[in-house]
């Protein structure tokens, strides 16, 4: 055990114990791997949570931030930034948005959108709209706002009271949908594949009939993208899978290849909701953060990282349910691109713990699904690495009745 975690161990600690950490002190990244302080290697299928996209310490967002560093950190958003315009211009670019707001975590994005649906409705449309509808085993956050927001009650034990004006909806339910769009409803806010609640797919029909109840009924149709955007699905959007464009959408995790940043993205008309001094966040399109993700939209770009995403996704799948067919424990393999989810007949915290020991990181899904999320630009060698490591784990662990 390192020195670190004997630390923590030992109730040394001086951070919070929010956290279940695994007994493992990471220290250095390349590409798609990682070493700890022990000098043991892994490959890396977790990615921080489906941050770093381009892979560990990409050259070219490194470059960037080394160049910015020794030219200027830190001003105020009371000034003009201009890896700011150029990173917002990156983006509208190569979206249907017409405006960005920079800021630093998902949650503050999320917490961007809320805001922005609620003010449009009030003070541009004039018609006191406030609750945002979103959708059971959803996850987009942890501030008030947004585990109020979230379709999952383990968030919210021990926070209340929760702020008003939201509701819940089942997944695919079409008629508690259309019964829950009340002349209250601001917006509708929903990832197009719950990542945290399971890797579970909205259903491309479900999703065409939201974006047109809430065209219909003048409601604003956000898409929460913090996990699925910067080409994780295989589109560097993944509503461009559905031809839907969605009033608001957010993005962070992989925007900023591992420098925490986040952006709630907007059509053009909604842009006068947020006028000075109704928003803000003193960290939010720094120089340095925003050089970070001018360099990894480019990168992305340049190396084709979601289409490249799309085909290595499908081998990984593919390949998947050729090793694992006939297993007992598993009863599903899904997700698209690469975030890729294996739901299991049971808890599935021995296979991310045996796969820590064979030198691999996946992680959960909630307690039956483990859940895959390599870099964009993993190559087919390691994704069969990476297979023949969870064939073997799955086959050990089911043939011992760990897992049965």
């Amino acid at each position: 055990m390192s020195e670190l975690n004997k630390q923590a161990a030992n109730g040394g600690s001086s951070l919070f114990p929010t956290y279940a950490r695994y007994p493992i002190a990471l220290v250095k990244g390349e590409g798609s791997w990682l070493w700890d302080d022990q000098g043991n290697k892994y490959l890396d299928f977790m990615c921080g949570i489906a941050v770093t996209n381009l892979g560990h310490a990409p050259k070219p967002v490194k470059d960037a931030l080394v160049k910015q560093l020794d030219e200027l950190w830190h001003v105020s958003n009371l000034f003009h930034i201009p890896n700011q315009e150029a990173a917002a211009k990156l983006l509208t670019d190569n979206s249907h948005a017409d405006a960005v707001f920079f800021c630093s975590t998902g949650a503050e994005a999320n917490e961007a959108a809320i805001k922005l649906a609620r003010r449009y409705q009030q003070k541009v449309k004039g018609n006191g709209r406030y609750e945002i509808l979103t959708f059971a085993q959803s996850f987009h956050g942890r501030t008030l706002a947004t585990l109020t927001a979230t379709g999952q009650e383990k968030v919210k034990e021990g926070f209340l009271p929760l702020p008003e004006g939201f509701r819940y909806i089942p997944l695919h339910d079409v008629e508690a949908l259309e019964a829950a769009i009340t002349d209250k409803t601001a917006a509708v806010m929903i990832e197009t594949i719950q990542a945290e609640g399971g890797v579970l797919p909205v259903d491309p029909a479900y999703l065409q009939h939201l974006a047109k109840l809430c065209k219909e009924r003048g409601v604003l149709l956000i898409f929460d993208e913090i996990q699925t955007g910067m080409g994780r699905t295989g589109k560097l959007f993944s509503f461009e899978h559905y031809g839907i464009e969605p009033d608001i959408f957010t993005l962070a995790k992989g925007l900023g290849s591992g420098f925490p940043v986040g952006a709630m993205l907007a059509k053009g008309e909604l842009a006068e909701a947020f006028s000075a001094g109704s928003h803000g966040s003193t960290f939010g399109g720094t120089p340095i953060a925003t050089a970070a993700v001018k360099a990894t939209i480019e990168t992305m770009l340049s190396e084709d990282a979601a289409g490249r995403a799309a085909e290595t996704g499908e081998y990984l799948v593919s390949e998947l349910r050729a090793k694992l067919a006939g297993n007992p424990f598993v009863h599903d393999i899904r997700g698209q691109g690469l975030l890729v989810g294996i739901a299991c007949a049971g808890p599935v915290a021995p296979v991310v713990a045996e796969g820590q020991k064979r030198g691999l990181l996946v992680i959960t899904a909630g307690p039956d699904v483990v859940r895959l999320l390599p870099n964009l630009l993993v190559s087919r060698e390691e994704v069969d690495q990476a297979v023949s490591i969870l064939a073997s784990i799955f086959a050990d662990l089911t043939a011992a009745a760990q897992l049965t």
